[in-house]
């Protein structure tokens, strides 16, 4: 299903990453599938109001919990510069759907990274 909102279409995911090479871009590229994938449950969910909102990202978030065990095998690890461009990104995706009020704790509140 392909990306309706365009701000998010023409967004580049997890660019920090992708810049740095301690970030395999193998995993990272799954990285930036859990964030499209994201955007499309909210695009075909459409959460009404926030509750809702944090159910769909708390999915993503566990998958980006399986991606840690991906990561340290390509010996690397979703250190302090991953964490904060994938609450960043998070938080961008809530605001480009609208949830302008969002709490990016909250969004990513089932991290164990």
């Amino acid at each position: 299903m392909p990306i309706m909102n365009q701000q998010v279409a023409g967004h580049a995911f997890l660019r920090q990453l992708y810049a740095d090479p301690y970030f395999p871009d193998h995993v990272v590229d799954k990285g930036r599938a859990v964030l499209l994938r994201l955007c499309e449950r909210i695009e075909a969910v459409r959460p009404s109001d926030l509750a809702a909102l944090y159910v769909l990202t708390q999915a993503a978030t566990e998958e980006f919990n399986l991606l840690e065990a991906e990561f340290e095998a390509a010996g690397s690890e979703i250190e302090t510069v991953a964490r904060e461009e994938i609450a960043e990104d998070f938080g961008f995706v809530a605001s480009a759907y609208g949830f302008t009020d969002a709490d990016v704790e909250e969004l990513i509140a089932a991290r164990e990274w």
